[in-house]
């Protein structure tokens, strides 16, 4: 008789398998690598928009919104697409769905950005300046851990 070499088994788990809380999962060295990828990523793309931004204004004479609405979108495709392979990647996710969760997960960063940067001009003496750089730091853990547990499905 032959049998496969390599055999895929599933043994659901047991009542009593004790399954580490999203805490647990967040605060391991491999999600801390994730992230600190992450962090790479991000920044890249947001000088990248920022610059895209400045592009379109001053030479290509682009409204300042639109400018920045183009910037974020052709800065967060390509987050995603190195999210996916170099973040996140292994992500058993479709491409056009992961896209569009990536897309409603940075809304949602936009949000919560929008919101934290408001209180703090509303309600510190801090710097506009330097308080987006902290509200960013809030808004880009809060997109990472949505998009690593819901999204990529990778904790």
């Amino acid at each position: 008789m032959n049998e496969p070499m390599f055999q895929e088994t599933h043994t659901p788990p047991s009542p009593n398998t004790h399954h580490p809380s999203l805490l647990t999962r967040l605060m391991s060295v491999r999600v801390g690598m994730m992230l600190a990828r992450n962090t790479i990523v991000s920044c890249f793309v947001f000088g990248l928009s920022l610059l895209l931004l400045w592009v379109l204004v001053q030479w290509g004479g682009v409204d300042e919104v639109i400018a920045a609405g183009i910037g974020f979108i052709i800065a967060n495709s390509l987050h995603y697409i190195l999210g996916r392979s170099w973040i996140f990647r292994g992500s058993d996710r479709g491409i056009r769905t992961g896209y569009l969760l990536f897309l409603v997960n940075s809304a949602i960063g936009l949000m919560v950005t929008m919101a934290l940067y408001a209180a703090f001009l509303e309600f510190t003496n801090i710097n506009y300046l330097v308080s987006r750089a902290i509200v960013s730091v809030f808004a880009g853990l809060i997109v990472f851990i949505l998009n690593a547990v819901l999204n990529f499905r990778q904790v």
